[in-house]
């Protein structure tokens, strides 16, 4: 993460809207970029209290003309999110306001409490991170608000797949196959919709005998009602992209061994992790970015893409 001193960072607008929704006699102190976002930027912004002390807030704001158009329901649909969990067990930020529209910011902004730890994407201590991270993924299944999300959207279509240069084609064209048919049937769940390791926070201290757990799962904008397998999937494809296919491969059985439940046919389970696996083909430099600044240079899109074919591939030999 870099840091930034002052305020500057924050845009003036912004500035004022955030100030406004401080308690009296607070002020921001410093502003930190936080990277990882592909969507948005997120700042942390530390706050001096009257007593002396500091508080961390946290500032997403959608500047990217892409998604501007859609962030008034992102945001809405997040803020929403934030406040229903903080009634749950799942850990996750609180929501302290949000403009939607930029009526008072310079672009649609979410202000939210921030939590402790930090996103980790190495491969060392990989296997004490999974089981936490699908005992995590079950508990969020679990919950039953009084009023679902919105349906899921697939990120994908049959006719929309690209391969990656290189890529096996006569697997990517079964592949395709696959998911031009229609969705199985499903029992819904409530789904995070974009669940995978680098919107989840540890606590990593060193040497600590109860191990890293889980602090924090941020990032809810796309939260959900679907199937479980396609959380599942998607945090599996992002285990195969940054660690290798194996890793993808083995989440589910995890998910399962922490008493999560997945479509019992095979055909089914594939439908559903080659749904999340294609949509990758795409937009892998946009995936790959946030992971090389966070320290892992190896990461290419080139490096992903072979990864992803190695994966796709892997699957159909597999659950095929």
């Amino acid at each position: 993460m870099t840091n930034r001193s002052g305020a500057g960072a924050v845009r003036p607008l912004a500035l004022a809207w955030v100030g406004r929704h401080l308690d009296a006699g607070e002020r921001i102190v410093r502003t930190e970029a936080l990277h990882g976002g592909i969507t948005a930027e997120m700042r942390r912004l530390t706050v001096g209290t009257r007593d002396g002390d500091t508080r961390d807030l946290v500032l997403r704001t959608f500047v990217d003309p892409s998604f501007v158009e859609n962030a008034e329901e992102l945001l809405h649909r997040e803020a929403g999110v934030l406040a229903l969990l903080a009634g749950t067990d799942v850990p996750a930020p609180e929501p302290v306001a949000v403009d939607p529209t930029a009526a008072q910011c310079e672009y649609p902004s979410l202000l939210m409490t921030h939590l402790a730890g930090r996103t980790v994407l190495d491969d060392e201590g990989l296997e004490a991170r999974v089981p936490l991270l699908a005992r995590q993924l079950v508990a969020i299944h679990a919950l039953r608000p009084a009023e679902r999300p919105q349906a899921y959207e697939a990120w994908t279509t049959a006719d929309a797949v690209v391969p990656p240069e290189g890529a096996d084609a006569a697997a990517w064209a079964a592949a395709t196959d696959v998911i031009r048919r229609p969705a199985p049937p499903y029992e819904g769940r409530f789904l995070h919709r974009d669940f995978h390791p680098g919107n989840v926070l540890f606590d990593v201290a060193p040497r600590s005998p109860a191990g890293p757990r889980i602090t924090g799962v941020v990032d809810w904008v796309q939260t959900s009602w679907g199937p479980a397998d396609l959380d599942v999937a998607h945090c599996s494809t992002n285990l195969a992209l940054l660690h290798g296919p194996a890793w993808g491969l083995r989440f589910a059985t995890a998910y399962e061994e922490a008493g999560g439940v997945l479509a019992a046919a095979p055909s089914e389970r594939l439908y559903w992790r080659l749904l999340d696996g294609l949509a990758f083909a795409t937009g892998l430099q946009w995936v790959t970015r946030p992971w090389r600044e966070a320290g892992r240079a190896e990461l290419t899109t080139r490096a992903a893409e072979e990864r992803l074919d190695a994966y796709v591939t892997a699957l159909l030999d597999t659950l095929g």
